[in-house]
Order: C-alpha cells, then structure tokens, then sequence
C-alpha cells in the first residue's frame, strides 16, 4: 500500500526503511531536507511540505494515509490541523508519537468533522524496531484499522499489533506500557547498584547474561544491560541525569485521578527527578536534622 511518514527521526526514519522493505511505497516528509534525503536514497518518495506529502499521495487513488511521527504536543497538534486542511473525508490520520490519549480523543473528534478517520497508535521499538519489528498497539476509526493492517503488519514483529478499541485506547496502552517500563529500569538499577557496592568484584556483563538464561527476571531490557555493562562496565562515560518522556507522569497522575494505587511507578519517577539534583537541598535538610537530633557527623560542603 502508499503510505506516508511525517516525522523522519531515529524512529520514523527506520519506519520507513523497514516499509520499503515490505513492498509498501512511501512518501516521506521532515523539516529537515537532510532526513528527507535520506530516506529518498532509501527508495521512498521525498516531500518538502506536508501539503506536497498529500499531494503525492494523490497519485494513487484510494483513500490517503498520512502517519504522523513527530514530538507530541504542539508539534503533533499543528500537523494535525494543517492535514484536516488538506485531507478529505475517508483520508486517514494515524498519530504514533507518544501523545496523551487525551490528545488523541480530542484530534479523533476533530477530524471527524470532516470524516478524516483517525487512529492512535501506541509505538514501541526504539532504535531496535527496524530489525525486530516495532510493537503497536491501536485505538480509534476500525475501518482505518482494516484498511492499513498490511503497512501495520509489515512495521510489527509476528503476533507484535493489536487493536484495542475507540480513539485514545492506544496512547493509554503506550502509556501504562511506559509506566511499567520506568518501573522495570529502576528495579535494575536498583540491583545492579548494589552488586556493584558489594566487595565481590562482579562481571556485571556476565551476570545479565546469566540471568538472561531462564531467570525469572530475563527480559530486553535485561539484554540492553548487559550490552552497556560490555561497552563500559562502570559506565563512566555517563553522568547520572535521567530525563523524563512525560508517559511516565501520566501514568502516575492516571493513577491519582481513578484511585489505582501506583507506587512502584510513581518511585521510578520521582527516582529520575532525584538524578537532576546535585546536593540536594532536601538531603542537606535530612543530614542536618540527624546531626541536630542525634549529634551525628556531617559532610561540610
């Protein structure tokens, strides 16, 4: 089928490739002519505008496919709008950056006005995704479902996509798919800390992979572990600031707002808060409060 990927990335620039790959033509479209470049060597069709993407995907009759790949927010809500322009009633726009569902309800219905369909495609994958598939996981209009299944089982590793329901259903998955994953990565963190603390001189590599060997905590990231731990075993290279993609909050604040309790998520996060703090003011206030009550020694700055 023709498709095209608005949004060319480390993620929309290997969607591509990896649909090329499965037969599908593409149009390809970025702020950056470099990516378009790129991805035009690549075999696809290069755009310069989003009113250009759409006017090449009218070469080919049918409804048009549009998916939208870039940060969500602003970025993903302007493109949004300047396609219900451009677009017509069947047209179909799928969102699978890492939008709240919220968003994705709101673009769902904003497109209806115009019957664009619209879908919302939870993406997980990575880097990783052009070798092994990215997994998606989908919400909104399933006549569009249907209709891009074949671009959508090219993207996704065997039994790797699913549908899930009305708009938002897929950006709610990816969220709490984000959420579990924040958990996941500090309970490593957490371990292999303490490995690492011990006086027993542990191969962290070996260990991960070890564990990868039916463990009952063998997982990717597990792998991803141990391929950092072999590059640099005491990652020395890295300094210890952990961003946030925003998922992991939503996640947190979902919880506050049903009553579902979340703490070993909500943990995860406020851990990565944690790591943008240098001499924290709060464990400042923590050392002086035990030397006040309890005389116990300081570190003076």
């Amino acid at each position: 089928m023709q498709i095209a990927i608005v949004g060319l990335g480390k993620m929309g620039g290997n969607m591509v490739k990896r649909l090329l790959g499965g037969g599908h033509q593409v149009v390809a479209y970025d702020r950056d002519p470099a990516a378009v470049e790129r991805a035009a060597s690549a075999g696809a069709v290069g755009a310069v505008s989003l009113a250009d993407t759409v006017t090449k995907l009218s070469a080919t009759p049918g409804p048009r496919t549009v998916w939208v790949m870039v940060p969500s927010g602003k970025a993903t809500d302007d493109s949004i709008a300047e396609l219900f322009d451009l677009l017509k009633a069947k047209d179909i726009v799928i969102d699978g950056g890492n939008s709240n569902y919220k968003d994705s309800i709101r673009h769902s219905e904003e497109l209806a006005k115009k019957e664009i369909r619209f879908l919302d495609a939870g993406t997980s994958g990575g880097i990783w995704g052009l070798e092994v598939g990215y997994c998606l996981m989908l919400g909104g209009d399933k006549s569009a479902f249907d209709h891009v299944l074949p671009a959508l089982t090219t993207l996704a590793p065997k039994d790797g996509l699913g549908y899930f329901g009305k708009a938002g259903a897929g950006h709610y998955a990816k969220m709490v798919h984000n959420g579990i994953e924040y958990a996941m990565m500090q309970s490593y963190a957490e371990g292999f800390e303490l490995l690492k603390a011990t006086d027993y001189d542990y191969d962290l590599a070996k260990l991960a992979d070890v564990w990868n060997r039916g463990s009952v905590v063998r997982s990717w990231l597990l792998e991803l572990a141990g391929r950092a731990f072999k590059n640099d075993p005491g990652l020395t290279h890295l300094k210890g600031y952990v961003e946030d993609s925003g998922e992991g909050r939503w996640t947190v604040n979902e919880g506050v707002a049903r009553a579902v309790p979340v703490p070993t998520i909500a943990a995860a996060l406020f851990a990565r808060f944690t790591s943008r703090q240098e001499n924290s003011f709060a464990m400042r206030v923590i050392a002086a409060l035990r030397n006040e009550f309890g005389g116990h020694a300081v570190k003076k700055a």
